[in-house]
């Protein structure tokens, strides 16, 4: 495709574009950007839905930290920051395609139209998977670093064996991609040519682990070369820069053309869960200062400066917003009835003999601990 070929990073030679600014076509001040590298701008209603998408995912994010403090949730990743990566490549992707996502990416989960609190079943303990992967074509929501990735390869390729016109969206981490299952991904994904997009939000740390420590590469997308794989370097707080960069990624793999890596560079303002203490590693100015680069900001600026939002816009938005929180808030707030007996009921088609051993058990003992009818 003629859209990349200014931007791809392919070639070792002289290390051209190794060290290149990340691809921006919205500064931080909500300008034009100067180095657009060949991605194109999205239309103005797709520009409008990204910020209005990207508001909502915000007060999902805000309310599901909320409720992890309340005990609601076992667990909360907040994107918060991170809000760009989230909603620009999920929006990105065509209605037949799929997204793997990992922890960290319940905004983007919730943003493919998954409702919230299926979105965050696993954060809560109630199930492995809380909503129907086909239904949503959202892989399931999983905390392992990196196996989704290899998850995507595999159900893209099998899709290009079938005929069946689909593109897998993996999103990652830079801490996932100093795992093994990443470079089994990239390498075969490249080798079969397999309808894959890669994602990797580098904001900048695993847990309280620096890039600087992962890795020496120049960049995460310079990894790309080392496969086979072309790659894009782009800011991953720029919603547009996003979405132009992983549709231009997915009309190219649906081409035939094969996978693409594309770095975005942003930040995870937020601790890496609600039990990490992030002042232990993170300087507060440089916290601060990521914040002050707001990916909401930056395209409410730009909307704004073009007429496509005014106050009434901006308010009646914030109140969509409130009446999602709330829902969210209300919806998670209710007691949910489990059955520890379905942890089996999915693990196999026909269940094993083991598992239904295992089964039995578990039952039993649950049995055994509820108070009989004199200790009542």
């Amino acid at each position: 495709m003629t859209l990349l070929a200014d931007s791809l990073m392919t070639a070792p030679s002289g290390d051209p574009g190794l060290a290149a600014a990340p691809l921006q076509l919205i500064d931080p001040a909500g300008q034009p950007g100067a180095n657009r590298g060949g991605l194109e701008l999205p239309a103005p209603e797709t520009l409008s839905d990204l910020h209005r998408r990207m508001v909502l995912g915000r007060a999902f994010d805000v309310q599901a930290t909320a409720l992890t403090k309340q005990g609601r949730l076992a667990v909360y990743p907040s994107s918060r920051g991170q809000d760009a990566c989230q909603v620009g490549a999920v929006l990105a992707l065509r209605d037949q395609d799929w997204l793997f996502p990992t922890y960290r990416d319940s905004v983007a989960i919730f943003t493919r139209g998954v409702d919230a609190p299926e979105a965050l079943a696993l954060l809560r303990g109630d199930w492995h998977c809380g909503y129907d992967p086909y239904q949503y074509r959202v892989a399931p929501h999983c905390t392992p670093l990196a196996t989704s990735a290899l998850h995507a390869v595999g159900f893209a390729h099998a899709a290009t064996l079938k005929g069946e016109d689909l593109v897998a969206l993996a999103m990652l981490g830079d801490g996932a991609t100093s795992e093994g299952d990443t470079h089994e991904a990239f390498n075969f994904s490249a080798v079969w040519k397999a309808p894959v997009v890669f994602l990797v939000q580098n904001n900048g740390y695993a847990i309280s682990v620096p890039l600087a420590k992962q890795t020496a590469a120049p960049t995460l997308a310079a990894k790309g070369i080392g496969y086979g794989m072309p790659s894009l370097l782009i800011d991953g707080n720029d919603a547009a820069a996003v979405y132009a960069a992983v549709r231009a990624g997915v009309e190219r793999a649906a081409s035939g053309a094969g996978p693409l890596l594309i770095e975005a560079v942003t930040y995870r303002a937020e601790p890496h869960t609600n039990a990490d203490d992030d002042t232990r590693y993170r300087d507060r100015a440089e916290v601060a200062a990521w914040r002050a680069r707001d990916p909401i900001a930056r395209l409410a600026a730009y909307l704004s400066a073009r007429g496509l939002l005014d106050e009434a816009g901006a308010a009646g938005l914030a109140e969509e917003a409130e009446r999602l929180a709330a829902s969210v808030r209300e919806r998670l707030s209710e007691d949910v009835s489990v059955d520890p007996g379905e942890l089996f009921d999915h693990v196999y088609a026909r269940p094993t003999a083991a598992l239904r051993r295992q089964r039995a058990a578990l039952l039993a003992e649950i049995a055994d601990a509820e108070p009989g009818e004199d200790e009542r």
